[in-house]
C-alpha cells in the first residue's frame, strides 16, 4: 500500500529525538511519539504503521495521526498532542474571587419576600451583579457543594 504522508527525518530531527529519548525528562507521551517517529522514518528502519503501533502499544490510527501531522506540520507538531476542536473541559466560570463573592452571597439576607436564597435565585444574582455573565444553578450548586466538603468537622459539628 502506497503512503500518503512519508516521513523523511534529517540528521538533526533525528539527533533531536534521540536526546529527547535519552533525557527522559518531558512527558511520556512525547517520549512514545519520538519514538514512533525514529520507528518510522523511511530512511531508517522503515516499519509498518501496524509494527509501530504493536510495539508502543497505541492504535494504528495514532500513529497514522502522528505520521500525517509530521509531513504536514513538522516535528513539534508530532511530538505534542492534537489540540481539541471543541475542548470538553471548558475554563471555570468561577474562579477563586468569584467563588467567594457567591459564598458571602449566600451567607447574606435572603431577598426581599424570599425566607433563604435557592440557587437559581444566587444564580440570577451573580449575573445582575455583574460577577458573571451567565451561569446555570448547577454551576452554583456545585461551587457551593464544593465549599461544604471542604470545610473541617470541628466547623460542622455544633457543642454543646
Amino acid at each position: 500500500m502506497n503512503k500518503k504522508y512519508i516521513v523523511r527525518l534529517t540528521d538533526g530531527e533525528r539527533q533531536q529525538l534521540k536526546e529527547l529519548i535519552s533525557k527522559g525528562k518531558t512527558a511520556t507521551q512525547k517520549i512514545k511519539h519520538a519514538n514512533i517517529l525514529l520507528k518510522i522514518d523511511a530512511d531508517g528502519e522503515a516499519w509498518t504503521d501496524e509494527k509501530a503501533a504493536d510495539a508502543f502499544s497505541v492504535h494504528v490510527n495514532t500513529v497514522c495521526s502522528i505520521r500525517h501531522r509530521f509531513v504536514e506540520k513538522g516535528l513539534d507538531a508530532a511530538l505534542e498532542r492534537k489540540k481539541q476542536c471543541h475542548p470538553s473541559r471548558k475554563r471555570r466560570l468561577l474562579d477563586g474571587e468569584k467563588e467567594a463573592k457567591l459564598i458571602a452571597l449566600s451567607c447574606s439576607k435572603a431577598p426581599e419576600g424570599c425566607e433563604r436564597w435557592t440557587l437559581h435565585l444566587l444564580a440570577d444574582k451573580l449575573v445582575e451583579l455583574n460577577i458573571v455573565e451567565s451561569i446555570s444553578h448547577e454551576t452554583v450548586r456545585q461551587a457551593l457543594k464544593k465549599r461544604t466538603q471542604a470545610a473541617p468537622k470541628e466547623m460542622l459539628v455544633h457543642s454543646t
